[in-house]
């Protein structure tokens, strides 16, 4: 379009000026003694447009013949940036799909045609980790480093991410930190940091990390479930040594979380180490009240203490609203036997047995039996316990 408008400019000045030329009768006449020359006006403005070409092309061939080194060497520029690009493209590409050999080889020239150079490194340290070649992979860390721009949270995520891959927890953690404090809070950022926390058994720690990005959304609602039970068990555990330790952190639990069968389990059979029966009973009870687990059930029934008959009263209750069931009737069993009440506990350890047939319920009628005089009965029992084919 445009080159259609020039033409029909130039047409418009050309038919303009042959009007011009053909209505003037004037000439110019030019006197260098002892010359004189006539020409038309018509002719000589003709020549004095044509010197001017002539002189306006020769002038613009003199510049480009002057320029032709620098237009040379900006043309080896754009060869050398085009190849310098696409090999930085291949190098990603090849690492994207595995290929580390490739994205190695690609990803140096990039470097060495200073195409992104610390992003070029980074792809040549990974690659590098992945194919556990770890003294190339720290020359390029070192590299990157070394290089000016703006890489450097992403050299120092590389490293955590490369250093908690080899489980040198500490080492990460303490680049993490200072990722997280000084630069911006990613997301990938908290995540690794997370992992750090929990390779140094930090759980409190983890605990707060796993709030941090379920508000952020970083975590769906049944991982973050899974994490925290996970943190909760392990920092019961880490706790388990210290009676007012594990007592106060019991306290901070969440409710939900307490009713878990997994946290449960644990909480009570430490405080049971303590020897703190009643909490842990009533751990149990709260738990199981929430949420039917046979596991919590038999844990229930475990340990003798003083309050054996509260305990049965309210496994009879269960018994009561919910439908004879094999754990829940062996647990029954082990109250009565606290109580001393044998013939009632004879019968729930042989009901349970009719339920489901276990060696434990076998081992504790087995017991029953030789407390009181029945020997024989007792060695069948024992001996059914030992078939590999029972459940425990």
């Amino acid at each position: 379009m445009r080159g259609l408008v020039w033409f029909l400019v130039v047409a418009a000045l050309a038919v303009g000026l042959a009007l011009v030329a053909r209505m003037n009768e004037g000439y110019v006449l030019v006197v260098v003694p002892p010359w004189r020359v006539e020409v038309s006006l018509a002719l000589a403005l003709m020549i004095l447009v044509a010197t001017f070409a002539l002189l306006y092309s020769l002038l613009r061939i003199a510049r480009h013949t002057l320029r032709l080194p620098s237009y040379v060497a900006a043309f080896r520029r754009r060869q050398r940036s085009t190849r310098a690009h696409e090999a930085l493209r291949a190098a990603w590409q090849a690492y994207l799909e595995g290929r580390y050999g490739r994205a190695h080889k690609m990803a140096a020239r990039a470097f060495e045609l200073d195409e992104a150079p610390g992003i070029a490194a980074l792809i040549a340290a990974r690659s590098s980790h992945f194919m556990r070649d770890t003294a190339q992979r720290d020359a390029w860390l070192a590299r990157a480093e070394g290089v000016v721009d703006e890489s450097r949270y992403a050299r120092l995520s590389t490293q955590a991410e490369l250093l908690l891959d080899e489980r040198r927890f500490e080492e990460a953690r303490a680049i993490l930190v200072d990722l997280h404090n000084a630069g911006p809070r990613h997301v990938s950022t908290l995540r690794m940091l997370m992992r750090a926390e929990q390779g140094l058994q930090n759980w409190e720690e983890v605990l707060r990390l796993i709030r941090q990005l379920e508000r952020r959304g970083a975590l769906s609602a049944e991982s973050a479930r899974q994490l925290t039970l996970t943190a909760t068990v392990e920092n019961l555990r880490l706790k388990s040594l210290d009676a007012d330790g594990i007592r106060h952190f019991w306290r901070g639990v969440d409710d939900e979380e307490k009713f878990e069968p997994r946290v449960a389990l644990t909480a009570a059979r430490l405080f049971m180490r303590l020897g703190d029966y009643r909490t842990a009973h009533t751990i149990l009870a709260n738990a199981i009240e929430h949420q039917w687990n046979h596991e919590l059930v038999l844990a229930f029934g475990e340990a003798f203490d003083v309050d054996a008959f509260e305990r049965l009263e309210l496994a009879e209750r269960w018994l009561a609203t919910h439908p004879p069931d094999a754990a829940l009737l062996l647990t029954l069993g082990r109250l009565c036997v606290y109580r001393e009440l044998w013939g009632k506990a004879q019968s729930y350890f042989e009901a349970s047995l009719s339920q489901d047939e276990s060696k434990m319920a076998h081992v504790e009628l087995a017991r029953l039996l030789e407390r009181i005089g029945k020997q024989a009965d007792a060695h069948q029992h024992y001996r059914a316990a030992t078939n590999s084919a029972l459940p425990e």
